[in-house]
């Protein structure tokens, strides 16, 4: 029987025996996101690095990078944002401390690779953008690849998102010069928020806010850099001016 020679995958015309090979290849590249990038450089928790394990990250990053789309580090999406390396992603999603039964907010969806991390690692996760163009391919790519517990918001993510509030666990993938006083609001007692802190991109620092019996706990957890949190609770104007 004949049978056609090419398949057609990750946007590229190509042999069975190439599709083999690359396939292959992002197995072994995930891999060694597993063992090199995370376990060695702290992250223990197994259920986030099984749900790192489990992602497809070549599904949220551009054909012309999926390639790299297991390096060590952060990669361009549309509209001058970032995809955030694996091990920034991995960091985030321990510091939240999830054992699977909580609703997250995640601010700032961009490919919606972070969603699609959290959605294995949460009952719920809410995921708002303030890009219309990226609000509507990620929610078009988790919808694709079966991520059914995540919900896909467009708006101002420094207001948080009161209409879903509260939240178990929120999470900012952009730095705000202050923890925005909608998300203290809008977490549940014993919640917790992770977010990167700091004036300048040269001055950051990822932060964990627990709230327990109306008392804050406040931790710096280390240096990281982010793009800017753009909106009424974080920066105003044009981060790339």
């Amino acid at each position: 029987m004949w049978e056609a020679p090419y398949l057609v995958t990750y946007g590229v015309a190509t042999d069975k025996k190439a599709n083999a090979t690359m396939e292959r290849d992002i197995d072994e590249s995930r891999q060694r996101m597993i063992d090199q990038q995370l376990k060695l450089r702290g992250i223990t928790n197994y259920r986030v690095l099984d749900a790192m394990d489990r992602v497809p990250r070549e599904e949220f990053v551009p054909l012309e990078h999926r390639d790299k789309a297991y390096d060590d580090c952060a990669l361009p999406i549309a509209e001058r944002q970032t995809i955030s390396q694996p091990y920034t992603v991995a960091f985030m999603c321990q510091a939240l401390h999830l054992k699977g039964t909580e609703r997250v907010l995640e601010i700032g969806t961009g490919s919606g690779y972070g969603a699609a991390v959290l959605s294995l690692l949460a009952k719920d996760v809410y995921t708002i953008e303030r890009i219309a163009e990226l609000s509507t391919h990620a929610a078009e790519t988790l919808k694709r690849l079966g991520y059914d517990n995540v919900m896909c918001g467009l708006g101002d993510g420094s207001h948080g998102w009161p209409e879903q509030a509260p939240f178990d666990a929120i999470v900012a993938t952009a730095s705000s010069p202050v923890l925005p006083e909608p998300y203290k609001e809008q977490l549940t007692d014993g919640g917790r928020i992770v977010i990167p802190i700091g004036a300048t991109r040269e001055h950051q620092a990822m932060m964990r806010f627990t709230l327990h019996n109306g008392e804050w706990t406040i931790e710096d957890l280390g240096y990281f850099v982010f793009v800017p949190l753009i909106g009424s609770y974080g920066w105003s104007g044009d981060p790339h001016t």
